[in-house]
């Protein structure tokens, strides 16, 4: 079975986070069983709570997903919106967050079709 789009993110992002010290995820499955809009990866790296959102390129987070994200920062965690675009800029933000105590903040790092 091939990777979907999306699954090669989170793919990319589980590797990315595992070259942090101190690294913590987990991927919650809801299933109907659990709570809708829960990011897709859910980690503490260095002390550092942290949502992210893994999305296939021009794909945006549901309603309730933002809704997530942004209780994660008003509880002084930091939260992601990453594609296939944004990997790079993910890295650089997550240096920025692990090593030099970055202020929690909600990030789409995502970019619009046909953006530069």
């Amino acid at each position: 079975m091939a990777a979907t789009p999306e699954s090669k993110v989170k793919d990319r992002i589980k590797k990315i986070l595992l070259k942090y010290p101190k690294t913590y995820y987990l991927m919650p499955v809801t299933g109907g069983y659990g709570s809708s809009g829960v990011p897709d990866i859910v980690a503490c790296v260095d002390g550092k709570f942290i949502g992210i959102e893994c999305k296939a390129k021009g794909n945006k987070p549901t309603a309730l997903q933002m809704k997530n994200l942004n209780h994660i920062v008003a509880a002084g965690g930091h939260a992601f919106i990453v594609d296939d675009t944004s990997i790079g800029v993910f890295i650089l933000v997550m240096d920025n967050v692990v090593y030099k105590q970055a202020q929690p903040a909600l990030m789409d790092l995502t970019r619009e079709e046909g953006a530069n």
